[in-house]
């Protein structure tokens, strides 16, 4: 199984944060599965943590890219013209605008979204958490 993880999702892995519950932390261990780490996710974490609020990483970004992102225990899912047209087509139940992308590329890709925001279930996606 194929699975797209949202910022918190991911930095509760990397950092063995008790928030990640037992199901997602089963599946993100299982190497059968594929997990798939957004550039939003990247790009929500570069800007956070350079604004210095809001955002606890494990390491600084720089060597958070190098030593967790890069490595291959996630595939990385571009940002492309077709998300953003999705993006644009999506009604606001959630505002966040990261989340709204990672909700267009789960449409377009019909990849589960392991997160525990609730706000998700408001789209036509499934939410894993």
């Amino acid at each position: 199984m194929r699975y797209l993880l949202d910022t918190s999702t991911y930095l509760w892995f990397v950092t063995a944060d008790e928030r990640l519950n037992d199901m997602a932390r089963t599946l993100l261990e299982d190497s059968e599965h594929e997990a798939f780490l957004s550039l939003v996710g990247i790009w929500e974490m570069a800007i956070k943590s350079s604004l210095g609020r809001g955002l606890e990483l494990p390491s600084p970004f720089d060597q958070l890219v190098e030593n967790e992102i890069e490595s291959d225990r996630f595939q990385l899912l571009d940002i492309t013209v077709p998300y953003l047209k999705r993006v644009a087509a999506l009604p606001y139940h959630h505002r966040d605008p990261f989340d709204r992308l990672l909700i267009a590329q789960s449409l377009a890709e019909n990849l589960p979204i392991i997160t525990n925001d609730v706000a998700f279930d408001h789209y036509p996606i499934q939410r894993v958490w």
